[in-house]
Formats: C-alpha cells, structure tokens, sequence
C-alpha cells in the first residue's frame, strides 16, 4: 500500500470515475450525468479529514459544477482535453508539489497525471493500461462508489476515516 502521510490534495477525473462515463441526452438534447451518493460520502469524509478535492475534467458541465458545490469541493477545472498541463499549470500557480497529490481517474486521457502524482487509484472498471500504474483499483466501478471506496483506504490509513464521518453523519448530543 502506498504511503498516504503527505498527501494533501486528491484530484478526480469525472467521466468514468465520478460517473460511469454515459452520457444521457433527453429528447431535447439536455445533457444528464448520474453520480453515486457513495462517492458524495469519501469526498465529504475527505474534505471533513483537511484533504482539499480538485476535480479536473476534459469536458465541460453544468451539472459537474453543481456536484462539486454541492460536495463541498471548490476547485473545478473543466475543459482540460489534455489535462497535464492544466494540473501543472494549477499545481505552479498553488505552490504544489506532486509528493502532496493523490489522482484518482479511470483512461488514457488521465495517465500522464497518474504518472505524475504521488498516489494514483482508479475504479475496478478503468483501462487496463490505467490499472497497471494505479496503487489502487479499487473493488467498485466508476460511478458506482470507486471514489468512496479509494478515500477510505486513503482516510483509514491516515486513521481518519472514522472521526471525518462521525464528524459528518453522528449528532453529538445524542
């Protein structure tokens, strides 16, 4: 299991991991995505740990903006087709180093971020040139809680996945 002690900042793919990579048009041509409530909880956990969630995604979408405030998550960065130089880009401009990054995505659009992060995980569906350089596959596919399932490996092994969710599901009066 990877060394999770340094990591500060885990950066998401969308499509295929945050979702299960469909894209659902209705008769009118309105675009729909669907997204697990599972992966809402490891994001939430994650952000309730002092990890801060980037989303980084080659498309661009309402509807993935409209997760992300809903999700707590405060960094979206939409229309990255090729998506390294704009992680580079964020990474400079935030005094970042890749020992602090954990990168969870799913293909091949996603891999020279995967090779340039500290941790990289993906869903149990991902490409397989994907799960060859992945320290975690994780045992769901994308949209499906991949997500929830890699951040609580990352939370447990930091031993804070029990306090972040007590902290975000359990009253404390009783």
């Amino acid at each position: 299991m990877p060394d999770f002690s340094k990591i500060r900042y885990v950066v998401l793919d969308v499509d295929g991991t945050l979702t299960d990579g469909g894209i659902y048009y209705d008769s009118e041509g309105n675009e729909s995505k669907r997204f697990d409530v599972r992966d809402g909880l490891g994001i939430k956990a994650g952000i309730a740990a002092g990890l801060t969630m980037v989303i980084l995604t080659g498309r661009t979408s309402p509807m993935v903006v409209r997760r992300a405030k809903e999700l707590g998550i405060h960094q979206v960065i939409s229309g990255a087709k090729i998506k390294y130089p704009h992680l580079k880009r964020w990474m400079d401009q935030n005094d970042i180093s890749t020992d602090e990054i954990c990168y969870i995505g799913d293909d091949w659009n996603d891999l020279e971020c995967m090779k340039a992060a500290a941790v990289c995980m993906c869903p149990a569906d991902a490409a397989e040139e994907v799960k060859m350089i992945s320290d975690y596959t994780a045992s769901t596919s994308g949209g499906h809680g991949a997500v929830r399932d890699c951040m609580q490996v990352i939370l447990k092994d930091m031993q804070k996945w029990e306090v972040a969710c007590e902290q975000l599901y359990f009253s404390k009066g009783g």
